[in-house]
């Protein structure tokens, strides 16, 4: 009596235990697939053109702001004329050479890329020399980042390593060296600027 008892009990406790798993396992199933959310495609991977572009953006839009931050009346100076003693500034770019070599600098080193003839005037890295107000100089300026931004759009995986016609240089080479020089520019920009108390846009607080 007592082991038909117990083999009752064994069997009820087994019952309840399937009527538990068809119960509670659907709702289970149910649960983690609403958590996990749909299946997300991988992003695919970003085109050498939209790499380049991005950081001809960044460093152009630090040049123009710090150009367009240089008050019309200074626009030509240069440090030789603060005679820092022991400094040798002697001979050095004014800000406005500054900004137009940076443009003229573009120019020589995109142009191969989008076969884009230079404008009238420009001949040495000086930049055009009728090019004096400070309004010109920045037009000059926006007009060769735009060039750059033409410059990036042609290059592929597949030609990003070949060298564009009368060059010696690999297409991506001539993109990127372009950002490069103009990072280079933009320090000694900063430089000018802090010499006229003017703390450059990029360095100021984001409330300002």
């Amino acid at each position: 009596m007592k082991k038909a008892r117990t083999l009752l009990f064994l069997a009820s406790v087994a019952a309840g235990a399937l009527i538990a798993s068809a119960v509670f396992r659907p709702a289970a199933m149910s649960a983690a697939a609403s958590t996990s959310g749909p299946q997300q495609s991988p992003q695919p991977a970003p085109a050498i053109a939209s790499v380049v572009d991005g950081e001809i953006s960044t460093v152009e839009k630090q040049i123009v702001d710090a150009s367009e931050a240089m008050p019309e009346d200074k626009f030509n100076f240069t440090p030789e004329a603060l005679n820092i003693p022991g400094s040798n500034y002697k001979g050095v770019r004014s800000f406005a050479v500054q900004v137009k070599h940076i443009a003229a600098s573009n120019w020589f080193i995109w142009s191969p890329l989008t076969g884009d003839k230079l404008p009238e005037g420009l001949k040495d890295g000086n930049g055009p020399a009728n090019l004096q107000t400070k309004a010109d100089i920045i037009k000059f300026l926006k007009d060769s980042f735009a060039l750059g931004h033409k410059a990036a759009a042609t290059l592929t995986a597949e030609n990003m390593l070949q060298s564009p016609a009368n060059s010696k240089s690999t297409r991506l080479h001539l993109a990127e060296f372009g950002v490069a020089h103009a990072c280079d520019h933009y320090g000694q920009m900063v430089e000018y600027l802090r010499m006229n108390g003017i703390v450059p846009p990029a360095s100021r607080p984001k409330s300002e």
